[in-house]
């Protein structure tokens, strides 16, 4: 399977980007699903089949069975912060408590942790700022975006003591709606706004079709014209810093960083680390018992040549088998994967 990382055309920053968003940037946080439980039903949510409405928790790809996952999986990618996330992560306030405690007492006070929820309770909002939250980036649903207030939103900000912003996708048929937000957004004291591309996902091509939407070409996942939107809103005049993360961004940028990391953490001495920062290897599809045929007969030192219990299979450095898969009477391939916990394949290249 190819794949194609592209820049986007135009990125805007202003001088002021929250500093959640430049770690983001650097790849540097972890992504901590907390909950897929949601009452705000959007219907252009994307969150996969696995986790929408699914009170699990992730950790990047991995899922979480006990807390240590989490610490784990942010080691892995040498986190430098967090971004709790869901569905709505207030919907189970005392999980996200714990979490916020939880990454604040083992990395530190300087571990960055920002957090997204369409709940506008001030309450709830005090204890996760107590725990040690830096940042909420406040999902308002698309009903209140020309009444803003209807969800004691000044109030909510008023009372809110940590840096705090609003975070929306750009939705072209609902262009009237998302100016007057970001009008009427300019009357509170927010630190920012985050614009994101709109895009398809398996969960929501359904309903976002059912408007006409369509890819804004072969190789995204990206709505037509939903960039262009971009383009001009922030060019407005806002007296509010504004941010646009295009689609391409964070697949190329964000996704690619983070994984990079990940890959110096989990690589094997004879797996090959890509500039995209996947791992290639080399694949026997042959018994465990013939490990130790194979290494007797090719003299391949066993720290180079190791069997895979998970995946029933012998795995070794791809330039290793190019060398001696002539003389195998075993499947070989050289296998392309993400170094995530899920470990997606993403290319096989067949050698026999």
């Amino acid at each position: 399977m190819e794949k194609i990382y592209k820049m986007p055309k135009k990125s805007f920053y202003t001088k002021k980007i929250a500093k959640g968003c430049k770690i983001c940037q650097k790849g540097a946080k972890l992504v901590l699903l907390i909950t897929g439980l949601c009452s705000s039903a959007c219907f252009y949510c994307p969150l996969s089949e696995k986790k929408k409405g699914k009170d699990v928790i992730y950790a990047n790809e991995k899922l979480v069975e006990k807390k240590e996952d989490i610490i784990e999986e942010a080691e892995l990618i040498d986190a430098e912060g967090a971004g709790i996330t869901g569905g709505d992560p207030l919907l189970v306030i005392d999980r996200t408590v714990d979490a916020i405690k939880m990454l604040k007492d083992y990395f530190g006070s300087a571990h960055h942790i920002h957090l997204y929820t369409s709940t506008f309770d001030i309450e709830k909002i005090k204890e996760v700022e107590k725990a040690g939250l830096d940042e909420i980036r406040f999902h308002p649903h698309t009903e209140h975006w020309k009444n803003i207030e209807k969800i004691n939103f000044g109030e909510v900000i008023k009372n809110c003591g940590i840096d705090k912003g609003v975070e929306i996708p750009l939705i072209p048929h609902l262009k009237d709606e998302t100016i007057k937000l970001l009008e009427d957004l300019q009357k509170y004291e927010i630190d920012f706004i985050n614009l994101n591309e709109l895009e398809f996902s398996v969960t929501n091509v359904d309903e976002l079709s059912k408007y006409g939407y369509v890819a804004k070409n072969d190789i995204s996942s990206a709505v037509m014209g939903s960039e262009e939107m971009a383009y001009e809103l922030v060019e407005g005049n806002f007296s509010i810093p504004i941010h646009y993360c295009s689609s391409s961004f964070k697949d190329a940028i964000q996704l690619r960083k983070r994984i990079e990391r990940r890959a110096r953490n989990v690589a094997k001495i004879y797996e090959i680390i890509t500039e995209d920062g996947t791992l290639l290897k080399g694949v026997i599809f042959a018994e465990k018992d013939k490990l130790d045929e194979i290494i007797k007969k090719f003299e391949i030192d066993e720290k180079l040549i190791v069997w895979d219990e998970k995946k029933r299979r012998i795995e070794t450095s791809p330039f290793i088998l190019e060398e001696i898969v002539d003389y195998l009477p075993y499947k070989c391939c050289i296998i392309e994967e993400y170094p995530t916990a899920d470990r997606l394949e993403v290319e096989i290249t067949p050698l026999n």
